[in-house]
């Protein structure tokens, strides 16, 4: 096996290195002969060792098997999206624009590029959870390859399959490759732009980086901005790293540029020169922009806080300080909230970069292996620290675009220290990442102590054991030193392996799932997944009322008072505060205070089975949330709807543009996901976008375009509030039509009026 590290070979290891300065040119040998494809397949590169590909295609397998596993028990997962992606599926108008339904009112809040292989594999196999979600499983198994190409190219095999293993086995990997939000593609794009950055550095072609540039301009049709986040790096690598004259390289990033803008910027042209009439309202907007959008809600306002339109009502946030996603600062990836999701080799991984930049320091400026450490270990440090200081919206799943940097980061340090073992600084670096990532382990493993107890004493005490067998790996028989470090790799990825079982075992539905057993990750509205937690010192100081302690005895969202005029889901009348009755299963109680009233005022009771504990009632209805529909129940999780309000609604279906209306997108995208009929979701995601107007819902009703306003939805009397247009709708809607109650589901016949 031969592995080039920029350095001259050592003395007693010929060729580990690269060849000796002094090694004569190869004979030239006859052409070989073209090998059948399977045994290509199978065998490989003819330089790698024999086991090297079966070893790579078992671990593409097993991370294949691994997040297929029991993929249906999530149902839709986030049902915002997948009503976006089966109205794709049965319009080529909402599928280029992402419109959240058939009949096109709005789209969903992020650009469309991430819903396109769901909805083609929903039009091949029909609406169903296995052709929503096979698609992000396909893209977690094509990222673990691309890490381990990245890898395996400059360093070695080994390499390679430890950083795929280290990225298969990233909880919040496991969860987002198995969910259907964006980040899956971002994700597999970002590390694709890596790896053609270091491609270019290898031999200057401008190919690669123009190849990178697509993939991050598609990166931002999946996710907007966050897709940027990397471009610093990878710019300042190849600039300084570039294997060409100064004035190539430069023209070379011009034309990537250039690249980047046309695979991302042709859609955003269409939908900005598209005439506002006669395409759907661009959601998560206030002005019907994409652009703004872009630089607003799902922009700058996520690093300021200042997030109009969004859950708080853009107040921004505090940097470097507490503010309602959760405290920021330098250590936010490894506190509860965060650090059970991505954080289990973030510090070995730290050591091993370093370790990696310090080893490089007197290679040449093209040296293709610092430039590797520096792209993907440039990509962490920058979107971990955006990451950490972000004010705005920031959930525990966003941490999976950290997972491919880390993987690789940990197999390229890990494969040149081992290379170096027999020099001291190795093998002690080699031994401090051990015990970095067993001890931190350790740590993460004691915040759930009731999951595997024995495990985390394992971890430490395997780790501690492996590091010092390390410390002499370069004095000891070769079999002693592969030993210790199996130990020490097995003591590493033990923790996370098991979060990650954890995941792939549970379901996962609604806005915010996080990853591994109850009590992993306590941020935001709560888990999404059976045990899911409610919401520790999210909103501080939010609306008046008191208080309710979480278990980590930080300040719940305080009870507001009900709405005059309409009781709340558990009975509490007007004016009055109630902690809600409904608890989570599992860590963590819900959004307590009771003041946030349910418009259905749906039955007392448990929490929903998915965990999360919204107070004031309980159980869904069928027409609203849990907890009788108030608060955030009704912005994060839709409706469970019932036979008898379903038929209701297909009754005479294709006689109307939409079948019924709803305040919020999840409300409407489970009756839509039920019956797989075009629901306007009124107000867009959080119910606060102004779409539409009431004079154009007017307009709408009068054309007999809608059958029924559901009753619910949206985020009424709680943080934020409905927009101006929902509040306006929704009461005239009540004073003038019909009412018709199906179960505990409450609906307005738009056809009859009151």
């Amino acid at each position: 096996m031969t592995t080039h590290f920029d350095q001259p070979a050592q003395q007693g290891e010929p060729g580990v290195w690269g060849p000796p300065p002094t090694a004569p040119p190869p004979a030239p040998e006859a052409a070989e002969p073209r090998r059948p494809f399977v045994s290509r397949v199978w065998r490989g590169r003819p330089e790698d060792p024999r086991w090297a590909r079966p070893a790579l295609l078992g671990l593409l397998v097993l991370t294949l098997v691994t997040y297929l596993y029991d993929l249906s028990a999530s149902g839709y997962a986030n049902s915002f999206y997948s009503a976006a992606v089966q109205a794709g599926s049965t319009s080529w108008k909402a599928f280029f624009f992402g419109s959240l339904d058939g009949g096109n009112a709005i789209t969903v809040d992020k650009p469309s590029a991430f819903l396109w292989p769901m909805e083609l594999s929903v039009r091949i196999f029909g609406l169903n959870s296995w052709a929503v979600l096979t698609p992000q499983v396909l893209m977690g198994v094509g990222t673990v390859a691309v890490v381990y190409a990245g890898v395996r190219r400059r360093f070695s095999p080994a390499a390679g399959l430890i950083a795929g293993a280290v990225l298969a086995l990233t909880p919040v990997a496991a969860l987002m490759f198995r969910f259907n939000n964006p980040d899956a593609l971002l994700a597999l794009l970002t590390s694709l732009a890596c790896f053609f950055v270091v491609r270019a550095v290898e031999d200057g072609r401008t190919r690669w980086l123009v190849w990178a540039g697509v993939a991050i301009g598609f990166a931002f049709l999946a996710k907007t901005l966050q897709a940027f986040l990397i471009l610093p790096p990878l710019a300042v690598v190849y600039a300084v790293c570039g294997p060409v004259r100064l004035r190539k390289r430069l023209a070379q990033l011009a034309l990537a540029t250039v690249a980047l803008v046309v695979a991302g910027g042709w859609w955003v042209a269409i939908v900005e020169l598209w005439p506002a009439s006669s395409r759907p309202y661009i959601g998560g907007s206030q002005n019907n922009s994409f652009l703004e959008l872009t630089f607003g809600y799902n922009g700058l306002g996520r690093i300021s806080g200042d997030e109009t339109g969004s859950v708080g009502g853009g107040g921004g946030g505090r940097a470097g300080g507490s503010g309602r996603w959760g405290e920021t600062g330098w250590d936010r990836m490894f506190n509860s909230e965060i650090g059970g999701q991505i954080s289990w080799l973030i510090p070995a991984a730290l050591i091993l970069l370093a370790a990696g930049l310090w080893a490089t320091r007197r290679a040449r400026r093209a040296s293709v292996t610092r430039a590797s450490f520096l792209v993907w270990g440039g990509s962490l440090i920058m979107t971990m620290v955006v990451f950490s200081y972000m004010a705005g919206i920031f959930h525990q799943y966003y941490t999976v675009a950290l997972a491919p940097y880390v993987a690789a980061v940990t197999g390229m340090g890990a494969g040149l220290l081992w290379e170096r073992r027999r020099e001291t600084w190795a093998s002690i670096t080699l031994a401090a990442a051990t015990v970095a990532a067993a001890a931190w382990g350790y740590v993460l493993l004691n915040r759930t102590p009731d999951h595997l107890p024995w495990l985390r004493w394992l971890v430490l005490v395997g780790g501690l054991a492996a590091a010092f067998g390390l410390v002499f790996a370069g004095r000891v028989p070769r079999r002693l030193a592969l030993g210790a470090a199996a130990v020490g790799l097995v003591a590493a990825l033990a923790g996370p392996a098991a979060y990650t079982l954890s995941t792939v075992n549970s379901a996962h539905t609604g806005s915010i799932p996080t990853a591994g057993p109850a009590g992993a990750g306590r941020m935001g509205f709560g888990g999404g997944r059976p045990g899911g937690g409610g919401m520790p010192g999210g909103f501080r100081g939010g609306m008046p009322g008191q208080g309710q302690q979480n278990q980590q005895g930080q300040q719940g969202l305080p009870g507001g008072p009900g709405q005059q005029g309409r009781p709340n889901g558990n009975g509490t009348q007007p004016g009055q505060t109630q902690p809600g009755q409904g608890q989570g299963q599992g860590q963590g109680q819900g959004l307590p205070g009771g003041g946030m009233p349910g418009r259905n005022g749906s039955a007392q009771g448990q929490g929903p089975q998915n965990g999360k504990g919204v107070p004031g009632g309980g159980a869904r209805g069928e027409g609203g949330r849990a907890g009788g529909g108030g608060g955030a129940g009704g912005l994060l999780d839709g409706a469970q709807v019932g036979s008898a309000a379903r038929k209701l609604l297909e009754t005479d279906a294709d006689e109307y543009t939409w079948v019924a209306a709803s305040v919020g997108s999840q409300n409407a995208a489970s009756y839509q996901l039920a019956t797989g009929e075009p629901v306007m979701a009124i107000g867009g995601f959080n119910g606060t976008d102004p779409s539409p107007t009431l004079a154009q819902f007017k307009e709408y009703v009068a054309e007999g375009r809608i059958h029924y306003f559901i009753a619910g939805g949206g985020m009424r009397g709680g943080m934020g509030g409905d927009s101006g247009s929902a509040s306006e709708i929704s009461s005239w809607v009540e004073s003038n039509f019909k009412k018709v109650t199906v179960g505990s589901a409450t609906f307005y016949d738009l056809t009859e009026g009151g």
